[in-house]
């Protein structure tokens, strides 16, 4: 039986043995292939620290759906993440459609009578009520923890009142509780479109998945561009940019995509994935179900990145010459672009923090750029960035320290202490650590600037540029400020409290 069949998808430490607690080095996780270099039993660190839930990054997809509500059901509260997440679901259909449009969710709030006697009948009202009062197209019933742990059945609630109401219902499994893997979100969201917004329909007689399904026609040269929430604009821009040199017509999914027209992913001719940790569940959905195949290896975030990017979309279109002049083109323009910065970047190291894909991609880029990588602090592990690891380590002159962890920023205190980087890239709301300590930071993604693509490149050089050559903030911000973090603690090994290790930090 397939996945797409179960009311939820499964965890990501089930599906992909995906873990978060590790420490060891590039080279270590470059040739770990085949072991068991994580752990990801319940209990993988004696002591943890500041992680997230799953729902965070499931609302921040959910919230770009024009036409769409989403109805919340949890605890009062859960959730409050939308409130700031919303600024990025204007300022994103701004840039796509003229105009700035707000994100419409509601929630259950359940209280403690609901968690004794069940919220179902109150999620049954609140869906007729957000479909009298919006007529949206599709309504996703989001469930959070409470639901989750007193037995709430929303599948079932969502099978009562979809005859009574015109939006199409969406069920959604955020149950936080479920898994420390808060990538799991995406599988949760896609799981949702996959059974609702895609209906399987006829395959084609021969089985050949030549035919989506009946009544509707395959795309020959439409590629499905997996966009993802972290993705602005400006990014998709430039993917589709070179895309359509190609020759390519290019369906953007699913994040500000109508729910609507979804079902147009199904006639693509190639879905192509910006990040694997974000798509390999739905495309892998989209190929079984449907007949359409993927490309999954590579993030287009840097100059040999992108390069294999567009040379894996290009060979399945017979358009390799193509995609040589144009490789060869947007190289040589930029790598003369470059030149002005790499004096400031000579010599200057860097620590990366990111979700893990993003990170290894990101630490190329910059070693591309003349920086020198010292740490990445990865937010899980799992089979889809082995390459990139031995991307990495074949790369680089030196080892440095890998830390796999789902933030946990009294290791990043640790590892920042000793390592002493000259720069560090994480989160908008993860550089604090690193800027107290008189680091300089920069975000690593942000909606509204350029990161991928050959764009991308010569972008972040411009802004890391500004940030090297007057650090002056973050350096007044060290000499006046202190983490909350003992002396003892930043001469212990910051991978004691794994379980199981003893490791040592480089």
């Amino acid at each position: 039986m397939s996945y797409i069949d179960l009311k939820s998808p499964p965890k990501r430490e089930d599906r992909l043995k995906a873990c978060i607690a590790h420490g060891g080095t590039i080279c270590e996780m470059a040739g770990a292939k085949g072991k068991k270099s994580c752990l990801h039993d319940d209990g993988e660190r004696s002591f943890t620290q500041g992680s997230i839930c799953l729902i965070l990054p499931a609302l921040a997809m959910l919230n770009t759906l024009p036409d769409n509500v989403v109805l919340l059901h949890s605890a009062i509260g859960c959730g409050g993440c939308t409130h700031s997440q919303n600024t990025n679901v204007r300022f994103g259909s701004n840039a796509r459609w003229g105009r700035p449009k707000d994100g419409v969710w509601l929630s259950t709030a359940m209280d403690e009578t609901d968690v004794i006697t069940g919220g179902e009948e109150k999620l049954e009202q609140a869906i007729i009520e957000a479909d009298r009062r919006y007529r949206p197209f599709s309504i996703t019933v989001v469930a959070g923890c409470v639901p989750g742990i007193i037995g709430d059945d929303i599948d079932g609630v969502v099978q009562r009142v979809q005859p009574q109401v015109t939006a199409k219902l969406l069920p959604v499994h955020c149950e936080g509780f479920k898994t420390k893997i808060w990538a799991t979100a995406y599988d949760a969201v896609y799981h949702g479109i996959g059974r609702t917004l895609l209906s399987p329909g006829e395959q084609s007689p021969t089985g050949d998945g030549l035919a989506p399904f009946k009544g509707l026609e395959r795309l020959p040269r439409t590629v499905n561009l997996m966009n993802v929430s972290s993705m602005g604009r400006v990014d998709e821009v430039e993917l589709e940019r070179l895309l359509t040199t190609l020759g390519l017509d290019v369906n953007v999914f699913p994040v500000f995509a109508h729910p609507e027209n979804m079902v147009k992913a199904t006639q693509a001719a190639l879905s192509v994935s910006t990040c694997p940790t974000h798509d390999d569940y739905f495309l892998g959905y989209l190929e079984e179900r449907f007949g359409v195949p993927s490309l999954i290896r590579h993030m287009p975030i840097g100059i040999e990145n992108t390069g294999l990017w567009l040379r894996d979309v290009a060979a399945r279109f017979g358009e390799e010459e193509k995609a040589e002049r144009i490789i060869e083109h947007e190289e040589r323009e930029l790598r003369e672009a470059l030149e002005v910065f790499r004096p400031v970047f000579e010599g200057k190291r860097v620590f990366i923090s990111a979700g893990e894909f993003r990170a290894l991609a990101t630490a190329r880029l910059l070693e591309e750029l003349g920086l020198t990588v010292t740490g990445i602090r990865s937010f899980h592990h799992d089979e889809f960035a082995e390459g990139e690891y031995r991307k990495l380590a074949d790369s680089s002159k030196d080892d440095y320290v890998v830390d796999v962890a789902n933030v946990q920023p009294f290791e990043e205190a640790n590892l920042l202490k000793r390592i002493k980087p000259d720069l560090f890239l994480g989160h908008a709301n993860g550089n604090g650590t690193a800027a107290k300590l008189g680091i300089p930071t920069h975000v690593i993604y942000n909606t509204g600037l350029a990161y991928i693509g050959y764009r991308g490149v010569y972008e972040v050089a411009r802004r890391l540029y500004r940030q090297l050559k007057n650090p002056i903030y973050n350096r007044k911000l060290g000499e006046n400020l202190r983490l909350p973090y003992s002396d003892a603690w930043y001469t212990a090994d910051p991978f004691s409290h794994i379980d199981q290790r003893g490791g040592t930090a480089a």
